[in-house]
């Protein structure tokens, strides 16, 4: 299978991992964890960790824009766990720790699947907190995700192009 070269047509495969709604419930907790560890970072870190964060961010850019549509950015994502636990050495690998066993848990015991992380760190990581995202807003709790944003594909099993034409 040809690499996903956006993280726009990776949505749409990030969803269609994610079709048992318990396994969703999963990463609303451990991406809910997550937040809750980056909170008590801020708090306990008040100066180094919002500027780490910055370095953070540009590491992410960088993965989900040069490396991740050629190959996997593990390298970047690596980084980025590196250098957001040098500044919270407690509680960033507690809260990412807590988010990956959530999530694999979701993966292996619900939906007999293996993580899109394996193959795409950084754009899961993206597509995870944007799963989050519709989450927190009242959506994707029940039913099939593709077919609540609309963004059901074709009978072959291709993913459409996205944003689809009826938005």
């Amino acid at each position: 299978m040809p690499r996903i070269q956006s993280l726009d047509q990776f949505w749409i495969r990030y969803l269609s991992e994610h079709r048992a709604p318990r396994s969703r419930m999963l990463h609303f907790l451990g991406t809910s964890l997550f937040f809750c560890a980056v909170g008590v970072s801020v708090i306990t870190h008040p100066v180094v960790f919002p500027a780490v964060m910055a370095g953070v961010v540009g590491l992410a850019w960088w993965g989900a824009t040069r490396v991740e549509p050629r190959q996997a950015a593990f390298v970047p994502m690596l980084a980025m766990i590196a250098l957001a636990s040098l500044a919270s050495p407690l509680w960033v690998p507690l809260g990412v720790s807590l988010a990956y066993a959530a999530a694999w848990v979701g993966h292996f015991r619900i939906e007999n699947n293996r993580p899109a992380t394996f193959q795409y760190p950084i754009w899961s990581l993206l597509c995870d907190l944007r799963m989050w995202g519709e989450m927190a807003r009242g959506r994707l709790w029940s039913g099939d995700p593709l077919d609540e944003l609309g963004l059901r594909g074709p009978s072959d099993g291709s993913f459409p192009s996205y944003p689809p034409a009826s938005l």
